[in-house]
């Protein structure tokens, strides 16, 4: 298979959006029966050889369960730690039949679960049991999704080591959706002005409780109709957005306050690989000099760390 496969919006735009709808539906099940982690990193999903995942939640009497989504047989699983497991196919449904059967499974497996069952982040936000709107499951861009969303996932991996402060996973977050990594300067941030449709600005505010520097993949949407990586600070200093980046396709989205490299300079450049890192770290580097972050105590000062190079 293609390792970074082209990913137009416009061409899987009814899947991604029934999709995201989707995963918003298996999150919120994470995120009402885990135990709360700052940042809302109990909420987050994770890649797997077949597609993601929701990782362990606990249940009831002292047993857990996963729901994964599996995008090369385009399965939905649930399995919980006391044997039981259910499997519907991921097919063209709408969102309302998707919630029914999840809801459904989790029941017959003996997990017991009440969510909020309406979906964050999105500004027509139809709750799952009325939404008949979002129907749409091409098979092949859901796995290029999966792809992409895996090669991100290792690249990632690669950057995240070279910074040995508070560092979150790399990790998926159902409500952008988007996958992010993240680094922490260690200090306070003033309160962040929240207004994140459908999201109340307390979760926000606690999300960006100290200064930050992210960078994620985005499949793309109502800004930028095409798929992205992106890097942005909390709060952003004073000069960032005019730092020189790379690579030379990187360019910063006044609108959205935060550096963009579409997804295709990645995709057919000669190194993808070197291309992405050259993106994280630079920015990382302007939000880092510009903020005033204590690089000597942050980053990483030893050889460098690759997989396979010793």
């Amino acid at each position: 298979m293609e390792r970074w496969p082209a990913l137009p919006l416009a061409a899987w735009r009814d899947t991604a959006e029934t999709l995201h709808m989707w995963l918003q539906i298996a999150g919120k099940v994470r995120i009402a029966l885990s135990p709360w982690v700052n940042h809302s990193w109990h909420a987050t999903f994770y890649l797997t050889p077949r597609g993601i995942t929701t990782s362990s939640i606990p249940c009831d009497a002292g047993h857990s369960f996963e729901i994964e989504f599996d995008f090369q047989d385009h399965l939905l699983h649930v399995e919980v730690s006391h044997g039981g497991e259910a499997t519907f196919a991921l097919e063209p449904m709408p969102v309302a039949v998707f919630y029914r059967k999840v809801m459904a499974a989790l029941q017959d497996l003996g997990v017991s679960v009440a969510i909020h069952a309406r979906p964050n982040e999105v500004i027509e936000a139809i709750a799952f049991a009325q939404d008949e709107v979002h129907r749409s499951y091409d098979r092949e861009y859901a796995n290029r999704f999966w792809r992409v969303l895996a090669q991100a996932d290792r690249v990632f991996k690669i950057f995240r080591v070279r910074f040995i402060g508070k560092n979150s996973p790399v990790h998926f977050f159902w409500g952008g959706p988007d996958l992010a990594v993240t680094r922490f300067s260690g200090r306070l941030a003033p309160p962040h002005p929240g207004g994140i449709p459908n999201l109340p600005d307390w979760i926000t505010r606690e999300a960006y409780s100290h200064e930050v520097c992210s960078a994620g993949f985005w499949q793309g949407g109502a800004q930028l109709a095409y798929p992205m990586f992106y890097s942005y600070v909390y709060p952003e200093p004073e000069g960032y957005r005019s730092a020189a980046v790379e690579p030379t396709q990187a360019f910063y989205h006044e609108e959205m306050g935060e550096f963009v490299l579409p997804y295709d300079a990645v995709r057919l450049a000669s190194s993808p690989d070197d291309t992405l890192l050259a993106f994280l770290q630079s920015t990382y580097d302007a939000a880092a000099d510009f903020g005033h972050w204590d690089r000597d105590a942050l980053d990483w000062s030893g050889p460098p760390i690759f997989p396979g190079r010793g």
